[in-house]
């Protein structure tokens, strides 16, 4: 599997001397030309490095230009930790879905591309990203920290709406996904996991300035069109020793009539969206400063998603997200960052019809100001930094009553009700990092203006050895925190009644695995036992007549999982597996019927092979077997199991050097499965569509 490096310069390198906690000219903060080196030297630095990767340099596939490639993932940095580490340093398991992961996958979402991670739960209403709960090792869509470009995205108000993202899949270069706690790393959010959304940043070498870009255009099954664009720019011929500056604008549309029809014969699952992302760089000697700002806004029909009496349910969600990050290059690195993220919620109950039940209106703002550093000394990497997050929400129905109502534009209603709460957190990290072993230890203090509870400390430490140049094992002990979201808290109508005295949740993990990692196979194996404390669920009491849905702390949950990966690696081909198992024993009595927490994947089996049939002609084959534990309430008021399914996607694709044309099917095999209560998934969808690059 490639990756693209992320050098600026042009200089010849020793890889053993670049961007490593333990090289060798770490600590100077720049770029360091070796012109002549003793054979004593370079033994001493082997010794104290990993293997030297063979190189390749080859075309990026959307802006042409020429970057050097290595043959594994080995040396992307990644965000397991408060200091950036390569992936083959770093103390704790960090899954990445590289870009030609992305490339070769039957999907169109990001959503539909972490359904092969077997840790990762996705439950989609709809498809191609109308509304998806992703969970991690058994939690819910509220417990996992969402991330564009290491910002925190997530929304206070749900999590339902996390994957709202306003840039498209040719943006993504990566995907990184940590499996359990991660609250010393990504903050309060973070209770079961993170998945950090990784777009491409880096400006262009001196001798590729230009403009570059592509376009995607697909349709398929369903009256389903989409098409997006992307355009990146290197405006100024600059030095190689001066600034450079990159920058990229890309937007998309998408659209389907939807799969099924409400019993009037309504559409009830149809979908309308675009989104607009804009993004650059300014790349000096002793800095650099990266930017986002993004725009995503859809409407869809929300079938039964809420509830089983009405199917023409509708949303509209728009979001808005800025941020702007710097670091500078000195021995002491600094990490500013400043983001402000809105986000507009309209949930219709009878689509088009207030005067039977009023619209839900929403609207939340998070402001946040962060400060990272880290410096490398003689006895490691260290870390420490402050964060302060602002959620603020106006409403309809979620929070206290306003003072001062605020006027809700375009209507003759008002925002009555509002939140606001203030997140503080001071974290401190120290790496160790030797030849073949790192410990990477830690703690998050957090207070919340919202919560009760002290100035709380949530420590987390993280082992690993590399055992020769294939094996490494690893242990890890974290622990994190979740406030509530404003639903949980606040949401007493439909049939649903909150608690606004909700505890945080709390949960504490083990982990521990082994990993062997060569040129033709990669495999992992790791158990881990998650102990959660006051988890927050929605849960009816089957033996009341007229129950209603209650937000609840549970008194605990234990689950106990193991995950095995196998990849083989070949010239033409690659073969993976992996499987998730987890069990959940928890102090809850049987009548209660649970909307999330009690709802988990006992066991998940993925498995994807990608070819080469001849020349250009490359063919994807993926496999999914899930069984679901828990119950819903059907349309006749009957309580019913979750049954297993699995899932047949293909894709076919023609690549050539300007362009690429593919066929896809998501479940070939056009089986019928329920995977979130009384929302039945579509058949066989086929889809065709070409990408062009200049």
């Amino acid at each position: 599997m490639y990756k693209p490096l992320f050098n600026q310069r042009q200089a010849l390198r020793f890889r053993h001397f670049t961007r490593k906690g333990y090289a060798l000219f770490a600590c100077l903060g720049r770029v360091v030309t070796i012109g002549v080196l003793s054979v004593a030297t370079l033994q001493t630095a082997a010794a104290a490095s990993d293997e030297l990767r063979s190189t390749t340099t080859a075309a990026d596939d959307n802006s042409s230009q020429t970057v050097d490639k290595e043959a594994t993932l080995d040396d992307v940095e990644v965000t397991g930790s408060r200091a950036p580490l390569a992936l083959r340093q770093a103390a704790r398991m960090v899954t990445v879905l590289s870009r030609e992961d992305i490339q070769a996958a039957p999907v169109h979402s990001i959503n539909d591309l972490l359904k092969m991670a077997a840790g990762v739960d996705v439950r989609q209403r709809g498809p191609i990203g109308a509304q998806t709960d992703v969970s991690i090792r058994g939690g819910t869509q509220e417990q996992i920290a969402i991330l564009l470009n290491g910002v925190n995205i997530c929304d206070p108000q749900t999590g339902h709406n996390a994957f709202d993202l306003p840039c498209d899949l040719m943006d993504i270069v990566r995907v990184e996904v940590l499996e359990g706690p991660a609250g010393r790393v990504y903050g309060t959010s973070s209770l079961v996991g993170a998945i950090n959304i990784v777009t491409r940043q880096t400006a262009l070498p001196h001798s590729q300035q230009g403009t570059h870009g592509g376009v995607r255009l697909e349709a398929g099954s369903f009256g389903y069109l989409s098409g997006a664009g992307r355009v990146a720019f290197s405006p100024q011929a600059v030095q190689p020793d001066k600034a450079t500056l990159h920058s990229s604008l890309s937007a998309g549309y998408t659209r389907s009539d939807g799969y099924s029809r409400s019993k009037a014969g309504a559409l009830n699952s149809d979908y309308a969206g675009g989104r607009v992302f804009w993004q650059g760089t300014l790349d000096r000697p002793d800095m650099r400063v990266d930017w986002h700002a993004g725009l995503s806004a859809k409407g869809f029909g929300s079938n039964t998603f809420y509830s089983a009496k009405f199917d023409e349910q509708y949303e509209q969600t728009t979001k808005l997200f800025t941020a702007l990050q710097g670091e500078t290059k000195g021995w002491l690195k600094l990490q500013p960052a400043i983001y402000w993220n809105r986000s507009y919620d309209r949930f219709e109950l009878i689509r088009g019809d207030e005067q039977h039940v009023p619209f839900n209106y929403h609207r939340t703002d998070v402001f946040g100001l962060r400060l990272n550093s880290y410096f490398d000394w003689a006895a490691g990497r260290t870390a420490l930094g402050a964060e302060m997050r602002n959620e603020d929400i106006i409403s309809g129905n979620l929070g206290e009553p306003l003072s001062s109502p605020k006027h809700i534009s375009g209507t003759d209603r008002d925002y009555e009700y509002g939140l606001n709460r203030t997140n503080l957190s001071l974290h401190l990290e120290h790496n160790i990092l030797l030849a073949n072993f790192t410990l990477s230890a830690g703690f998050i203090a957090v207070k919340n203006t919202w919560s009760d509870m002290p100035l709380t400390l949530y420590p987390g430490v993280d082992a690993s050895y590399r055992l020769g140049d294939h094996w490494r094992i690893y242990a890890s002990y974290n622990s994190s925190l979740r406030m509530p979201s404003f639903t949980e808290l606040y949401y007493s109508v439909g049939g649903h009644k909150a608690d606004k005295h909700l505890k945080p949740e709390e949960l504490q993990a083990l982990e521990g695995g082994v990993s062997y990692t060569s040129r033709l196979l990669t495999a992992k194996a790791s158990v881990f036992r998650h102990h959660a404390t006051d988890l927050i669920d929605w849960v009816m009491d089957t033996r009341q007549r007229d129950a209603v849905w209650q937000s609840v702390n549970l008194t605990k949950v234990n689950t106990t999982g193991l995950e095995l990966s196998v990849r083989l690696h070949a010239t033409d081909w690659q073969l993976r597996a992996d499987y998730c198992y987890q069990h959940q024993d928890k102090d809850v009595d049987d009548h209660l019927q649970s909307q999330y927490s009690l709802e988990y994947l006992r066991h998940k089996l993925t498995a994807q092979l990608q070819c080469r049939l001849v020349s250009q002609l490359h063919l994807t084959l993926a496999y999914r077997l899930q069984d679901r534990m828990g119950s819903y309430t059907n349309q006749d008021g009957e309580v019913e199991n979750y049954h297993p399914y699995s899932i047949v996607d293909g894709r076919l694709a023609w690549q050539a050097d300007s362009y690429t044309l593919y066929v896809a099917a998501n479940n070939l095999l056009s089986h019928r499965y329920v995977d979130y209560g009384n929302v039945p998934q579509p058949g066989c969808w086929l889809t065709g569509g070409i990408t062009c690059n200049f």
